[in-house]
């Protein structure tokens, strides 16, 4: 019998067709549980869907919080011997300041609102019944695994960060000893594009496997660093599914967002609109981008059970499975993760 090895091509369909297959099997979710994800859920998550499309606005004509952080950042990159000319580390610098001041703003309502409306589908979904809908004891007794990972999650962002810095900081010194930033600045140009991509690339993986693991905290029950590794291997021959799930799902929360700034912030500097109806409008584009939050914790929901089931892993040809193990002392002194691999 002969033997052929896949095309790209075949390597390309293949996580594309996983890729439709859990947005259907979330769009029929949803529509199983229409009024309990679109009343329940998506309320919840409103309070935080306000907050983050009011913050934005805040930030951008806040007078005193973004250029402070926006300063501290300059100096920060300056002592670690950026380029202090380079356009590409005065718009990374400038989207850092606005993300922090955003992020400091929406805290409370993050670690509340947000994390309760996901402990909700997670629940929903965690049940073979279809027309399951948990009730609030059973949604808050995920709520501290919830908790407990989404701070982890927090430290795994500032280390992807902090690791992107550091590759810049070598890569951009060392360009810069070369004289590229002074003789060639076409090819310093190009050297800034593949950094932001560079950095791009390792933020998206750090993204994807955050919300993995918050997904798996709620099912299992367990969270912290343990739950980020567990995600980690999961994702091992799947992170191409995992951000083509996540780019439709981040391009609809950014064109709602868009949506809001030329809607609401602009009609209220111009002052086109009544008030209550810029309100009635405002609310109606916060529930719509609560709607879509729910959505994509469908769809994390059920990429994490595509990776329950399927526990065997396709990479360069070559297929694996693995079995984690994990053995807890009677103490608690130390948790042993056991990863076996067979080919």
């Amino acid at each position: 019998m002969p033997f052929s090895l896949p095309s790209m091509e075949d390597n390309q369909r293949v996580p594309m067709e996983k890729t439709v297959k859990i947005i259907r099997k979330s769009v029929h979710n949803w529509l199983q549980n229409y009024q309990y994800f679109s009343i329940t859920s998506a309320l919840l998550a409103l309070p935080f869907s306000v907050s983050i499309l009011l913050s934005q606005a805040i930030v951008l004509s806040s007078p005193a919080l973004v250029p402070t952080i926006y300063n501290r950042l300059s100096v920060m990159f300056l002592a670690a011997g950026f380029p202090p000319n380079s356009e590409f580390f005065t718009i990374l610098n400038l989207k850092l300041s606005q993300t922090i001041s955003s992020s400091i703003f929406t805290l409370p309502f993050t670690l509340s609102f947000f994390l309760i409306a996901k402990a909700s589908v997670i629940q929903a979904l965690n049940h073979q019944k279809p027309s399951f809908q948990p009730s609030f004891s059973s949604v808050f007794s995920i709520f501290n695994p919830l908790l407990v990972t989404y701070t982890c999650n927090s430290f795994v962002i500032i280390s992807a960060n902090a690791t992107a810095f550091c590759l810049l900081f070598l890569a951009f010194n060392f360009l810069e000893g070369f004289g590229f930033s002074s003789s060639s600045p076409s090819s310093f140009l190009l050297f800034s594009a593949a950094g932001a991509v560079l950095y791009s690339i390792i933020l998206a993986n750090a993204l994807i496997v955050c919300n993995l693991a918050l997904v798996l905290s709620g099912v299992e029950r367990s969270g912290g660093f343990l739950a980020i590794l567990k995600s980690c291997i999961m994702l091992r021959g799947r992170a191409s599914t995992a951000l083509s799930l996540a780019v439709p799902a981040n391009l609809a929360l950014a064109g709602i967002e868009a949506l809001f700034q030329y809607r609401i912030v602009r009609a209220f500097h111009v002052g086109e609109t009544s008030m209550f109806w810029m309100a009635m409008e405002g609310m109606l584009i916060a529930y719509l981008y609560s709607i879509f939050i729910v959505l994509d914790t469908i769809m994390s929901c059920n990429f994490f059970k595509s990776c329950k089931a399927s526990p065997c892993i396709e990479q360069e040809g070559s297929r694996y499975a693995y079995r984690i193990e994990i053995a807890e002392q009677e103490k608690g002194d130390y948790v042993s993760l056991k990863v076996s691999q067979e080919q």
